[in-house]
């Protein structure tokens, strides 16, 4: 004794469905019609939404091409000028910082 049902092929379970859909009252296959209709809805919300706004913007990297024949006081002079911008930004993030806190009142 099955359990389950014998398998049978999409075409014999659309008719299936026909005659099911047949015996009903009309109001009954409205209720049919809205429910698939906003189950697909949800299904293709579902399906699409997740690939809007997910990918990361394209970023560029600038890179600084040095000449081949750099001296170290050349390469020292330039780690000196980009670490006092640093410190600078740096400064000015705090300063951004300390300014919000004194805004908001937090300690």
């Amino acid at each position: 004794m099955p359990v389950l049902p014998p398998i049978s092929s999409p075409r014999a379970a659309l008719k299936d469905l026909a005659a099911f859909i047949k015996r009903r009252d009309r109001e009954q296959i409205w209720g049919l019609t809205m429910a698939l209709l906003v189950t697909t809805i949800i299904i293709i919300v579902f399906t699409v939404d997740p690939k809007i706004n997910t990918a990361p913007p394209p970023s560029v990297i600038y890179v600084e091409d040095y000449a081949a024949n750099r001296t170290d006081a050349d390469i020292k002079r330039d780690q000196l000028k980009d670490a006092k911008i640093r410190r600078e930004h740096k400064e000015a993030k705090k300063k951004q910082f300390k300014e919000l806190q004194d805004k908001l009142g937090i300690e």
